[in-house]
């Protein structure tokens, strides 16, 4: 299951990842907590969001995703009870082994948020006395966390995020660019309010480098696999057992951790 903030962040950072689990025969899933409401500067929050949910559903089934709908506004995703309540039931619905969620550090706060939800909603999962909206059973079976890369690969104070994990997208990176072409009201609002002047060139852009940082690969997504401590068990990596084939441990970022140092890009 990938879960993001907004729609069109899951074709950016988690899209290739997800196709290739598709096609390893996992059942995968699609939701953005947020509408997309605010990403326009022509339609009033009710057309916007309306054309975003039509994008991202096709999206969606682009990816071979099941899709499922939002739960606020963009700007809304805050870390509270309410929304977790919600998260929670949706994630012991889905019941997914594996979980894909946004980086912990991010440029946005609907993005960090989202990751902060999505990790307390998954540690709750079999927890028989925290109730969920709707009330879900809780669901006894351990579950991977993995974190994909910032958007622009930065954190706020613009230093370089390095992934633990490089998925090798080159295979399906044209299914993810089409699926990422579904958002089309996007281009203006992205050109406007980011300076972006083509969304699909800045998603290759980050494809590439993460590719380069790989040293393997042409077009990859980048990973950092969430601490083992209430989800699984110590060394469980069912993305590297789904996609070994397409998988590469960054050893570097491993040795540092062993060491106590912050993975960088020095």
């Amino acid at each position: 299951m990938a879960i993001a903030a907004h729609p069109d962040d899951i074709e950016f950072l988690m899209g290739g990842t997800l196709l290739l689990l598709g096609k390893a025969g996992y059942e995968t899933h699609y939701m953005t907590v947020a509408s997309g409401s605010c990403g326009s500067v022509k339609h009033s929050a009710v057309t916007t969001r309306t054309i975003r949910k039509r994008e991202a559903k096709a999206a969606a089934g682009v990816l071979g995703a099941q899709f499922h709908p939002s739960f606020v506004d963009d700007l809304e995703i805050l870390y509270d009870l309410k929304l977790l309540r919600r998260l929670a039931a949706r994630i012991r619905e889905v019941a997914p082994r594996i979980l894909l969620v946004p980086s912990p550090q991010d440029y946005m706060e609907d993005h960090t948020n989202t990751s902060r939800l999505c990790v307390t909603a998954a540690f709750a999962r079999g927890m028989p006395n925290f109730r969920t909206s709707p009330r879900r059973k809780p669901v006894d079976q351990q579950m991977t966390v993995y974190h994909a890369m910032p958007y622009g690969l930065r954190d706020p104070l613009r230093r370089r995020i390095i992934p633990g994990i490089f998925v090798d997208t080159s295979s399906v990176y044209p299914v993810k660019q089409k699926a990422l072409a579904c958002h089309e009201s996007q281009q203006d609002w992205l050109a406007q309010s980011q300076g972006l002047s083509s969304y699909l060139k800045t998603m290759e852009t980050m494809s590439l480098e993460v590719g380069s940082l790989s040293g393997a690969f042409e077009h990859a997504e980048g990973w950092r696999r969430h601490s083992h401590h209430g989800f699984a068990e110590t060394d469980s990596d069912p993305l590297k057992e789904a996609l070994s084939p397409y998988y590469r441990q960054n050893r570097a970022y491993e040795d540092a951790l062993e060491e106590g140092r912050i993975p960088t890009g020095d």
